[in-house]
């Protein structure tokens, strides 16, 4: 087979063969990607009524749009041969990886919970799996899980995978009733889970034998050993996940899986581990809020900013991993138990302190204290006067990176005591723009534009408060409707002065790979930058974010997933990082995590922009229009500022729902209030497809691209939902002029 061109498939090299058939890596010569090939064993298709079923089975599975799920491309037949078109995963099989013995526990663990939430879309659409083991588990580069084979095990006889001369493997990850023949259903993939589950713990399966016999045996009447038994350090959470899991009466199992992904995702938090593969074994901190000492308790601001320049000091150091300002701030004041911290915000250390200021002088006491035990590491008190704060930061800064033995990189004690501006009162005001910046209304950014130019005025070289109000400007694009065109080029116009002041900056090369992408479509060139951001500062989340979004235009979902959730391992807390966090899982197809994101922030902040209409969104993907409509409907209360883009998209719900009279209202009212408030482009195509106005939709985006907006850069997100927009010749001709991949 190697070699040889089937369809517009060349075969480059054998994957691996099982019951369901033989797998070849591929290079799809139109699209030039690469691509696996799964082709079915002759008696798969034996009959009219087994050819049906596949191409039922097929279409279903194919119709899964999930971050875990093995994508099905297309369905072919060819030269007498059908296969399956998948995405192909560059990684080993779970199987694989097993075979080295028992994984780590918090690998295991994310591993099952990915497969997990897989299951749970899978179900949702009727869909059951009925051969999940570790050969139909493949692991990415960044070891996130993909499940093949969705609906397959259905094409073939449930008495085949019992047979004599069957593979071992897969009677050994069956459930009692699927071993007895009798009807399954989503708790048979569940049984199964429990099984892999078990054996990526132990090394070693719960229910084995030399005979398919002899394991069914086991499967219909043995109690498997503890999991315990065979590794010390497996918590009791995870043995009884395993324990329900493996309950031999249906009833007593787990009812779904969302119900396991929630017990999964405990037991991970009790285990300590942040994330996958957490083998990060460089000394941390978590630098909290200094106190305020001074008789007029009137200095918080001046103390939150000494602790958030030490804190962006440390973050610098590659070889210190540093708690994000959001979690560590969460534990202002007095009371918090040291220990309880450092659980929290998965550190080794941490850094108080306190601030006492009378007139010009001013004194700061620091100490670091070891979250294991509470014993101080190291304590130091500063009578300076208060032109000499930014010293008193640079000595802590190198006290801590000392006390914890940190070997810094040649340039990086330069850029551990490095000041951006001597003036105190420029730096208090950059923080201050920073906070306003953060509130991502037009109210917030515009103070925080005002707030950067008066620290410019005060230091004209501040390198930081450019960068600043280039972010600031990015952002009023968007969430105050502004005309891109101006306020991209003022952000163009600071970043640049931003660089040219400071080349070393990770947040000057963050804003200008923004602007590089967002005003000049320059892709290369933007990512370019983000790479340069992210080596820079390797913990500054905003890089990471906004990189995320990029991989995301260009159509590199599985590198935006591992960058939105490295930018939300470095700040949990921050409301814009859940917030994007949520849509690139939107984008990715897994709904599930995506409404579990959004709850989060909603938790925090009810009011927050946009966290309403993502969770709508995911309701709409679902089909839940009615509870959609409600989330949109109550952003659009909060008059943001927003309201057109939100009309459009109540507008293209209504219009699924068969409300299109409301839908064409709505349509005829932006159309009239475009000139006194304009309307960005992708949102108006978008309710113009959704009403099937085909023409005035791609005129919208045809001006856009004439106009070079933005916008454009997310129609690929938007007007993939079904509308029919995608399979017009028009949509694809604009990604081509803009240089991004066709869909």
């Amino acid at each position: 087979m190697p070699g040889r061109t089937i369809s517009h498939y060349r075969i480059l090299e054998k994957l691996g063969e099982g019951g369901m058939g033989v797998v070849y890596k591929a290079e799809d010569t139109k699209l030039g990607r690469t691509v696996a090939l799964k082709f079915l064993p002759p008696h798969a298709l034996a009959t009219d009524t087994a050819r049906a079923r596949f191409l039922q089975e097929a279409k279903a599975a194919a119709a899964l749009n999930h971050a875990n799920v093995c994508t099905i491309h297309e369905i072919e037949e060819a030269e007498g041969d059908a296969f399956i078109v998948m995405e192909y995963v560059d990684g080993p099989s779970l199987k694989e990886k097993i075979a080295d013995g028992p994984i780590p526990l918090e690998d295991a663990l994310a591993t099952a919970t990915e497969v997990a939430r897989a299951l749970e879309a899978a179900h949702r659409r009727g869909i059951v799996h009925r051969d999940i083991k570790p050969a139909n588990i493949l692991l990415t580069g960044e070891g996130r899980a993909k499940v093949l084979d969705f609906g397959l095990a259905k094409i073939a006889d449930a008495a085949d995978l019992t047979a004599p001369g069957s593979t071992v493997g897969t009677a050994a990850y069956m459930s009692p009733e699927q071993a007895r023949g009798a009807t399954v259903d989503r708790r048979t993939d569940l049984w199964s889970l429990g099984v892999v589950l078990y054996e990526m713990v132990t090394g070693r399966r719960p229910f084995s034998g030399d005979r398919v016999e002899t394991i069914i045996r086991a499967i219909l009447e043995d109690v498997p050993p503890r999991a315990s038994s065979a590794r010390s350090d497996v918590p009791r959470g995870v043995e009884q996940i395993i324990d329900r899991a493996l309950e031999k009466d249906p009833a007593r199992r787990y009812g779904d899986a969302g119900e396991m992904v929630r017990d999964l995702e405990g037991a991970s938090d009790t285990t300590g581990s942040p994330r996958r593969g957490a083998t990060d074994e460089r000394p941390s901190i978590a630098v909290l809020p200094f106190l305020d000492m001074s008789p007029e308790a009137d200095q918080e601001y001046f103390c939150e900013g000494i602790a958030e320049e030490i804190l962006n000091a440390l973050a610098g150091v590659n070889r210190l991993r540093v708690a994000a300002r959001t979690a560590a701030f969460q534990f202002r004041g007095k009371g918090h138990d040291v220990h309880e911290i450092g659980r929290k915000l998965h550190v080794d250390t941490i850094l108080e302190g306190s601030v006492r200021k009378a007139g010009n002088r001013v004194r700061v006491t620091a100490q670091l204290i070891n979250a294991g035990d509470g014993y101080h590491l190291w304590s130091e008190k500063f009578d300076r006067d208060l032109d000499d704060v930014f010293a008193i930061q640079d000595e802590i800064s190198l006290a801590i990176v000392g006390k914890l033995r940190v070997r810094l990189l040649s340039d990086e004690k330069d850029r551990l005591v490095k000041r951006h501006t001597e003036d105190l009162e420029a730096h208090n005001l950059y923080l201050q723009g920073r906070y306003f910046w953060n509130k991502r209304d037009e109210a917030g950014l515009l103070k925080a534009i005002e707030c950067f130019e008066r620290a410019i005025e005060r230091d004209p070289d501040y390198a930081l408060a450019y960068s600043g109000i280039a972010d600031a400007y990015i952002c009023l694009r968007v969430y105050a409707a502004a005309p891109p065109a101006d306020t991209l080029a003022k952000a163009e116009e600071a970043a640049r002065k931003a660089l040219e002041i400071d080349d070393d900056l990770a947040e000057a090369h963050t804003s200008v790979a923004n602007i590089r992408a967002e005003l000049h479509w320059d892709w290369t060139g933007a990512e370019a930058h983000f790479k340069r951001a992210i080596a820079l500062n390797p913990n500054y989340p905003i890089a990471h974010n906004w990189y995320a979004n990029l991989l995301e235009v260009l159509g590199r979902q599985e590198e935006a997933l591992a960058e939105i959730d490295r930018a939300h391992e470095l700040d949990p807390l921050s409301l814009v990082g859940l917030r994007n966090q949520a849509a690139t899982y939107i984008v990715a197809g897994d709904y599930d995590r995506a409404e579990e994101i959004a709850r989060r922030a909603l938790e925090m902040d009810p009011g927050f922009t946009f966290v309403n209409s993502i969770l709508a969104w995911v309701h709409w993907e679902r089909g839940e229009h009615e509870e959609a409509l409600r989330l949109f409907e109550e952003d659009r209360k909060r008059e943001t500022g927003l309201t057109s883009i939100l009309d459009c998209w109540i507008g293209a719900v209504l219009a699924e729902m068969g409300r299109r009279d409301e839908a064409q209202a709505l349509l005829e009212q932006i159309r009239r209030t475009r000139e006194e408030s304009p309307i960005q482009p992708v949102p108006f195509a978008f309710l113009c497809f959704s009403l099937g106005r085909m023409d005035e939709g791609f005129a919208a985006l045809e001006k856009a691209y004439e106009e070079h907006d933005p916008t454009l850069m997310h129609m690929r997100s938007e007007a993939i939902r079904g509308t029919g927009a995608i399979d017009d010749p028009r949509f694809n001709a604009i990604l081509r002029k803009m240089g991004l991949p066709e869909l």
